[in-house]
């Protein structure tokens, strides 16, 4: 059962932030899908943003803003988002490297214990060379990326409705106190319908395995997102950041994306190769 309205006709606190939050949907969302739809260099510079901006935040909660960490960081996602479609891969896992293990040393020279700060530069990484070996694909790289980001927003909407429509036991009350098995059914449900709504409006076959990496891919993007919620409990603040109202910052929007990402890209690549990942993904 939901809660009625509150005192003197105010909103229940459990639908507070859904005004906001589609507001800034509905500004946003049209702006990315236009830019994953242009392709080329206009994808390109929106993924790298992304990265970069998922490690200023990552760089502000663990490392204090220190500005050597963030070239660090910055210095990985260039690398991950770049050297892959030139150098190639090798080229790209020995600039991180590098650029890990001097951020590890400083790290340590600057006394930081806990597990975080020193995973900043390989999850910054990882995310960006997951969208962009699914976005360049020449022939299915917009189609992979907004079937990808239609099951995850669907998961991501299904399991917020699901949770405060129904409730009950929660999901992992220690990390996020307000997700529940019930929202999760919900992540998994919405995954399944994007995954075939896209899949048969785009015309792709094996309609039956998109489903089943539509569920899998929501519960991967649940994962991201309790993953960052670990990351925001143990610094003690709600939000990785105030860039977007409703939301919080880049890395509270894209935390289930980029770990459905990571899977996605990972799937397709050993099905069709890391050139043809997009057309790995969504044909088989």
């Amino acid at each position: 059962m939901t809660e009625g309205p509150g005192r003197n006709g105010a909103p229940s606190t459990k639908w507070q932030d859904l005004g906001i939050r589609t507001l800034s949907a509905a500004v946003l969302i049209p702006i990315v899908l236009l830019d994953v739809w242009l392709g080329g260099a206009w994808y390109e510079i929106f993924v790298l943003l992304i990265g970069i901006l998922i490690a200023r935040e990552w760089v502000r909660l663990s490392h204090d803003d220190a500005d050597l960490q963030f070239a660090l960081h910055v210095v990985a996602v260039l690398a991950a988002g770049i050297l892959p479609f030139g150098p190639g891969f090798w080229a790209a896992a020995g600039v991180v490297a590098v650029a890990w293990a001097i951020s590890l040393a400083l790290g340590r020279v600057a006394g930081r214990s806990a597990v975080w700060p020193y995973v900043g530069i390989p999850y910054a990484a990882a995310a960006t060379m997951a969208l962009m070996v699914l976005g360049t694909d020449h022939a299915y790289g917009a189609l992979s990326i907004i079937w990808l980001m239609a099951v995850i927003w669907a998961a991501d909407s299904l399991a917020y409705f699901a949770g405060r429509t129904i409730g009950g036991p929660r999901l992992a009350p220690i990390l996020s106190p307000k997700k529940t098995w019930a929202g999760l059914g919900g992540a998994i449900a919405g995954g399944i319908l994007a995954a075939l709504a896209v899949g048969l409006a785009a015309g792709l076959g094996s309609l039956a395995v998109l489903a089943l990496l539509g569920g899998i891919l929501a519960v991967v993007g649940q994962a991201g997102d309790l993953f960052k919620s670990a990351l925001k409990r143990s610094y003690g603040v709600k939000d990785a950041g105030h860039l977007i109202p409703g939301h919080g910052g880049v890395l509270d929007r894209v935390d289930g994306l980029v770990a459905a990402a990571m899977v996605a890209a990972l799937i397709g690549s050993l099905h069709s190769g890391h050139s043809a990942a997009g057309f790995g993904l969504l044909n088989w």
